[in-house]
């Protein structure tokens, strides 16, 4: 009995650290299919908009914004080789576009997004994004679509293309 109950308890208390870990991710409003979303300062983009549109179950939409980060690691693709180069730039940047879209990939959401950084320069950077952290705000809209957008996984690019 003893067992069962602190069984119980723990898969409550990890339920609720989960919800409580994608509330604290991110807060929105929602307007008919489009969604405004506002992370969190200091949550990490792509964890908060994948833990948003799995919580949505999105399975089709786009995705807009900006904001300010102070870590991001953006990837470019070699065509040449169709390997990915990552690289990683820590400071203060202002996110002057997040594009991106939403689509599935063996049944799971898969999240598309570019991004470009304004530095304290007043210099760009710009790729695919894998991951940065909010410093300041991160403002999206993101718009679902009805219905599903799938992918595969293209050997002639390297790519993940859309599948029709």
């Amino acid at each position: 009995m003893k067992r069962s109950i602190l069984i119980v308890f723990c898969l409550t208390v990890s339920f609720l650290a989960n919800s409580q870990s994608n509330s604290k991710l991110y807060t929105y409003k929602q307007f008919g299919n489009t969604y405004v979303v506002s992370i969190q300062n200091h949550s990490e983009i792509t964890k908060a908009i994948t833990a948003f549109v799995k919580k949505l179950d999105i399975k089709a939409g786009t995705i807009s914004g900006l904001g300010a980060v102070n870590e991001a690691t953006l990837r470019i693709l070699d065509p040449a080789t169709k390997k990915f180069v990552d690289k990683t730039f820590t400071e203060q940047m202002e996110i002057t576009n997040i594009t991106g879209n939403i689509s599935q990939q063996n049944d799971k959401h898969y999240i598309h997004m570019h991004v470009t950084l304004g530095r304290s320069d007043y210099t760009a950077l710009a790729g695919h994004l894998l991951t940065a952290k909010i410093n300041g705000a991160g403002e999206f809209v993101i718009e679902s679509f009805e219905g599903t957008v799938n992918r595969y996984s293209d050997e002639d690019t390297g790519l993940n293309l859309y599948k029709f």
